[in-house]
């Protein structure tokens, strides 16, 4: 008599390319699909999430389902988010055929993760997934956005944006990513992944990050406004910050009242800033527009 209550049989290479065979699939660049076909993979990317019953995951580009299957084994709920209908339309099968007690566990949303506006049922606690490589900062930040109930992801993105996504002011590599994902958590790298553990194997480096959610910077300028002061400091690599922020200020005089204002160097370079520091200089700047506009209607 067979043990009904066994947990998820995961996907090998034999299973991965039977059901790509079967949907006729040839996987695209354009969507970033490199589909895991090592059991060990998912596993490890799982346990390195720190997932746990008491977790409502979602989860970006299920695919085929791999590492699906790894989260079902531990999670409270999934909730996968899949661009491709012929892949969200096959899922749930493969979740009933390979984990027929967790399948009540489970939903898939047909939506590009880039747009969607909401993820049905309770609220995520938790984000892990295998990001498409080409998307993979954008929908981060999407779902940090979206979701502000999620208190901690593990993602596997390409190793540079790995290191980007976790690099600190002063870092080579420090840049847009660095800063906006510092907004919304502390964020560290987990680790590397090897190519051969996908199908078919990509050209770059697999890396992984963990994150935790912070509360945001105190501050009376608004993310929007705040992020737009990132935008322009990095725009310019090499100029100083009192160039770079020019046009957004209006124009030198203001953007070096706004960083003498916030206590910063204005030939410093936004390499060299934290968080922090971005959001002083968007409050100055904000303050500093009512008191401009009021000085143009006395004129």
């Amino acid at each position: 008599m067979s043990d009904t209550s066994a947990g998820p049989r995961l996907l090998g290479p034999a299973e991965v390319r039977r059901l790509a065979a079967e949907l006729d699939l040839r996987p695209t660049k354009q969507r970033g699909q490199n589909f895991v076909i090592d059991p060990n993979t998912v596993r490890r990317i799982v346990r390195e999430s720190g997932v746990t019953a008491d977790d409502v995951v979602v989860e970006i580009g299920p695919g085929l389902g791999s590492l699906t299957l790894a989260l079902l084994e531990v999670a409270g709920r999934v909730v996968a988010i899949e661009v491709d209908a012929v892949l969200a339309s096959r899922l749930p099968a493969t979740i009933a055929e390979h984990a027929p007690d967790h399948a009540d566990r489970f939903e898939v949303v047909l939506a590009d993760a880039l747009r969607v506006a909401a993820v049905p049922g309770p609220a995520p606690t938790a984000l892990v997934a295998n990001l498409p490589y080409n998307v993979s900062v954008p929908v981060l930040l999407h779902m940090l956005t979206l979701l502000p109930s999620l208190e901690r992801g593990l993602v596997m993105v390409q190793a540079e944006v790995a290191d980007r996504l976790a690099a600190g002011p002063g870092s080579k590599v420090y840049g847009v990513p660095s800063v906006k994902a510092a907004w919304f958590a502390d964020v560290r790298r987990a680790g590397a992944i090897g190519r051969n553990v996908f199908w078919p194997a990509p050209n770059v480096d697999s890396g992984l990050v963990a994150w935790t959610r912070r509360e945001p910077p105190a501050t009376t300028a608004t993310r929007a406004q705040v992020f737009a002061v990132v935008d322009a400091a990095f725009a310019h690599r090499r100029k100083g910050l009192r160039g770079a922020l020019r046009e957004l200020a209006g124009s030198a005089e203001a953007a070096t009242a706004a960083l003498e204002g916030a206590g910063i160097d204005p030939l410093a370079r936004g390499e060299s800033l934290a968080v922090d520091d971005f959001v002083r200089i968007a409050e100055g700047l904000a303050a500093a527009a009512p008191a401009a506009a009021s000085r143009e209607a006395d004129a």
